[in-house]
């Protein structure tokens, strides 16, 4: 089975953000921002993977916490942008 949308950019943030630490746990609802994962230059970081990997193309106007702050909110933003299943439970 394809990795789900969230895997995909779990494992991403963990390489990027993280340095490889898979000891590090994020939970699904966390704030990346808040948390010190990612910072302004992460946020462009992550815009460029999700476009690149999911071919979706985000409007400035969409690079805002409410689509990029948690793993829940990218999974369901680029689910909703691709049509694929975004389960929160996934």
């Amino acid at each position: 089975m394809a990795e789900s949308i969230k895997d995909q950019v779990r494992a991403f943030i963990i390489e990027n953000f993280l340095f490889g630490d898979t000891s590090a746990q994020i939970d699904d609802d966390a704030s990346l921002i808040e948390n010190d994962v990612i910072d302004s230059t992460g946020v462009l970081e992550l815009v460029a993977f999700i476009e690149e990997r999911f071919g979706v193309t985000m409007a400035d106007s969409e690079i805002v916490p409410a689509n990029l702050d948690s793993l829940d909110r990218i999974t369901a933003y680029v689910g909703s942008k691709t049509g694929k299943e975004t389960s929160l439970n996934a």
